[in-house]
């Protein structure tokens, strides 16, 4: 007796069924290999033409963002000081370790040898006063030093710029400022110095045109002084704010 029928066209049911699945896995998994212009393609020309316009004007954008990004590191400089002098008349304070805190003025020239290192011959005054020793001279009725006595500071120092950076002065032109390291040393010519002085300290200017700068200097005064018979080494600080002018006149 023969088989139904339907029974026998079960067999080829289920290897239909089972090409079709197999079919759909493989292209499940080659889907991921497919390039994306060919499946654009597929889709009509009118998808090509619109995809290689986005790109068109992608690729425009990006161009105009290269042009406008520029490393810092390569951009010139708004204010140049290399192969300048530069003229300093300062002010400010002379605090010592044995004296009164008195006044300090001062003046300086530099040479600019690089942006970043300059040569810097300077001079200073200042009046020699102290309230310990008018107290002990007016108890004892003895006159121990001279009181209110000159105070010169010959000095030499070499400037290293460690950063510099733009600002805006009260929504006007950008400007540019510095912020420098001072290391040298000289001579304190006063009654109660001994020996040699060592200086550092840290500056900062700020520049306004192409020749014009506001200075600000704190230094360490490193010396040997003596008062009332006991030699020590003291570390006089000072604190000066002056103008610059730069020669030549142009960067």
């Amino acid at each position: 007796m023969s088989a139904p029928a339907h029974a026998q066209r079960w067999p080829t049911i289920v290897a239909a069924v089972l090409r079709i699945t197999c079919l759909a896995l493989l292209m499940s998994a080659l889907a991921p290999l497919v390039p994306r212009s060919v499946t654009i393609a597929l889709g009509g020309e009118d998808l090509a033409i619109g995809q290689a316009h986005a790109q068109c004007i992608d690729e425009a954008i990006q161009d105009e963002l290269n042009a406008r990004r520029r490393y810092r590191g390569v951009r010139e400089r708004l204010f140049q000081k290399a192969g300048r002098f530069e003229l300093t008349l300062l002010g400010g304070v002379y605090a010592a370790d044995l004296l009164s805190a008195s006044y300090l003025v001062s003046g300086a020239l530099t040479y600019h040898v690089t942006e970043e290192i300059g040569l810097e011959a300077s001079f200073g005054y200042s009046r020699a006063e102290s309230e310990l020793v008018r107290i002990i001279e007016q108890d004892r009725g003895i006159s121990l030093i001279r009181l209110d006595a000159p105070v010169f500071l010959y000095q030499a120092h070499l400037l290293w710029t460690l950063a510099y950076g733009k600002l805006r002065w009260f929504g006007s032109e950008i400007g540019r400022f510095d912020i420098r390291l001072a290391i040298g040393g000289g001579i304190t010519d006063n009654q109660t110095a001994r020996g040699l002085t060592g200086s550092a300290g840290l500056g900062a200017s700020f520049f306004i045109g192409e020749w014009f700068a506001i200075r600000v200097d704190v230094r360490d005064q490193i010396l040997e002084q003596s008062l009332l018979g006991e030699s020590r080494i003291v570390n006089n600080l000072t604190a000066t704010l002056g103008l610059s002018v730069f020669i030549p006149f142009e960067n």
